[in-house]
């Protein structure tokens, strides 16, 4: 098998071609059909029971929503498929009844759901909330024994079905599950391999082995313990293992895998290539729970409108990503929601290579490291930077100023009598945030801000102020900070160098004498902008191309001039370069298909490697990176100049 190769991502267009045809889709659910209950408990109306002495749990509202194969269903409904067809075993109780009742849809062909009064109850699984904290959570099922008669007319309800559907999804996952029983496990094998018009997915927490001529999702974890490896629920299964590990399944299976890895994507094996999806960066906070199921979902949808295996995968990705977003639910994911997220989705590519600087190659004996091979042919025309850390220090730490800024819009007045523990984990999750806007436009940031400090509700509504708003104060600290270095810039005390980048300014003039137009794109304010870089004494070469921030989050300077040099001239690939030390100037340029030089540079030496940038900007899609502009002669050949 060919080594494992990246997947080209589809584009918008061809995402949104591949989801109109789900209403064409007709799809089997086979599996474990659950329950899940949400039982909020209030004991401010608690009592002492008389026959107890005990306190009593009163349940102050009830909460019902289908589970397992039902959440699978769901999910189905939502991507907007034609027709679905659930086969199952519900128990006789009234959690079947109310399972049975929400399944009750126009789309759903419930005949496949099948009662048995006996040794059987509804997989239901209730959770107890005090104060919306869950309790113990109270099982129904884990004991269930299928009995002869129902397996047979289970057999018999699929066996209608066959001919209705062009796949079956195979779902196993609860304890007490139809796919213990190892007649129905044997059955339902050949099945499998007599129904060759019929396309089968299992999604199987053990029984793979029991199906193996289908296509098999697992997650990372689960194809590492497969083949005998143990693998830690705290910690990230490495890429080379897991390449290894799904090879040995497909040749021990002969049958396709997908491989889930969360938030660095999946993997798919089919036939003779090994393909890496990478994983959806989302900028703000995620919940796993029901992603697995959407993904399943969306892969099942888009396999049963007859697109190849990968293609599916990459959209069933984009759909996991839109459930991740969705806080404390089980989410599901719309055909709106993965146009949502394809029309702008920004890509965390190569998650091992970012984490692992020992694995890095360079160009030629220099510290230029390659993180893709270098195009046949370069013609760089046109190149775009960045500024703040990319050419120019004046700004250096302004994420000093910006997280202890945050920190008191958030908290205001509880600044120094919150619990540690709760500043703690407001400060983290500033950090996070900061971390992950680097380089978009300050109020959009400040936007961010305002998400946060209604999140965590310390201030009242009426004193939280708008992105405006948050972003003037920001900018009176930090403006001080810039204005009082561009004094001793002009009183001599201090030279333009000492805030360059190393090189920066040797290597602008070769691509200005090379008779290549720049730009300088920045999402600070662009009078900000041209006024640092007159204070920096290369404005001149840019020759009026500087852009920045306008006050208009519709606006953004990056975007903009990205979209205007490439429908203006058509130029991109080897003819746009991009450079930036933020990830967002490189995604934006990756998307283009630029080529995307990131400066990974310790801003307070103004040289050498910064470990943190280098994660960022490999995951934002880099083709390389630099420590400075120092070996200029170099980066002048790689470059092509």
């Amino acid at each position: 098998m060919k080594p494992l190769q990246p997947f080209n991502p589809l584009t918008p267009w061809e995402i949104a071609a591949t989801l109109d045809d789900l209403c064409l889709a007709t799809i089997a659910v086979l599996g474990d059909f659950c329950l899940d209950v949400y039982w909020p408990i209030d004991r401010s109306a608690s009592e002492i029971s008389v026959e107890t002495g005990l306190p009593t749990e009163p349940v102050r509202s009830q909460r019902y929503s289908p589970g397992g194969a039902g959440n699978v269903v769901i999910n189905l409904l939502a991507l907007g498929v034609r027709r679905v067809f659930p086969i199952g075993v519900l128990g006789d109780d009234p959690f079947g009844r109310e399972l049975s009742r929400l399944l009750q849809r126009p789309e759903i062909d419930t005949k496949g759901l099948i009662v048995q009064p006996e040794n059987w109850a509804t997989h239901s699984y209730v959770k107890p909330y005090v104060e919306a904290h869950e309790q113990s959570r109270l099982d129904h099922g884990n004991f269930n024994r299928l009995s002869p008669g129902t397996e047979a007319l289970f057999f018999s309800r699929l066996d209608q079905v066959l001919s209705e559907v062009s796949v079956v999804l195979i779902n196993h996952q609860v304890i007490g599950s139809i796919h213990d029983s190892p007649s129905f496990r044997e059955r339902l094998g050949r099945v499998i391999q007599e129904s060759t018009d019929v396309c089968f997915i299992v999604d199987s927490r053990k029984y793979h082995e029991a199906y193996a001529p289908a296509i098999h999702k697992l997650n990372d974890r689960e194809v590492i313990r497969a083949c005998g490896h143990p693998a830690n629920a705290d910690e990230a299964v490495p890429l080379d293992l897991l390449e290894q590990a799904v090879g040995e399944l497909h040749a021990r299976w002969k049958s396709p895998l997908v491989v889930t890895r969360g938030e660095r994507g999946c993997v798919v094996c089919d036939g003779e290539v090994m393909l890496q999806v990478f994983g959806i960066l989302l900028m703000g906070k995620t919940d796993p729970v029901g992603a697995g199921d959407t993904f399943v979902s969306a892969l099942a949808a888009m396999v049963s409108t007859g697109k190849n295996l990968n293609a599916a995968a990459f959209v069933a990705n984009m759909a996991a990503a839109v459930t991740a977003q969705k806080l404390f639910q089980t989410g599901t994911a719309s055909p709106a929601e993965i146009l949502g997220i394809a029309s702008d989705a920004d890509f965390a590519y190569r998650p091992e290579l970012a984490e692992s600087p020992h694995r890095a190659r360079f160009f030629k004996g220099s510290e230029i490291e390659v993180i893709a091979e270098p195009p046949s042919a370069l013609d760089i025309q046109h190149a775009i930077f960045d500024h703040d850390g990319t050419l120019s220090t004046l700004r250096q730490g302004w994420e000093k100023i910006m997280e202890p800024m945050m920190l008191r819009a958030i908290l205001g007045d509880r600044l120094t009598t919150v619990p540690l523990d709760m500043f703690h984990h407001i400060e983290a999750d500033v950090r996070t945030f900061i971390d992950r806007t680097t380089g978009i436009q300050t109020l959009e940031q400040m936007k961010g801000l305002v998400a946060l400090v209604r999140e965590y509700g310390y201030i009242p509504e009426a004193k939280i102020l708008d992105e405006h708003g948050y972003k003037t104060l920001y900018n009176q600290e930090l403006v001080e900070l810039v204005h009082a270095r561009a004094r001793k810039i002009e009183r001599g005390e201090l030279s333009p160098q000492d805030f360059e980048m190393k090189g920066a300014r040797a290597f602008l003039d070769s691509l200005h004498t090379s008779g290549v137009k720049l730009y300088l794109v920045s999402g600070t304010d662009e009078a900000d902008v041209r006024d640092e870089a007159d204070v920096m004494g290369y404005a001149h070469l840019f020759e009026g191309r500087i852009h920045g921030a306008v006050g208009d989050l519709r606006v953004d300077a990056k975007r903009v001039v990205l979209e205007r040099i490439i429908q203006g001239g058509g130029l991109y690939g080897t003819k746009l370069l991009v450079v930036g030390d933020g990830p967002v100037e490189i995604r934006e340029g990756r998307k283009r298909c630029a080529l995307c030089l990131g400066i990974a540079s310790n801003e307070l030496c103004r040289y050498g490697l910064d470990l943190t940038k280098r994660t960022r900007l490999i995951r934002a899609g880099a083709d390389y990176i630099i420590p400075d502009y120092s070996q200029l002669n170099q980066l002048r050949l790689l470059l092509g100049l």
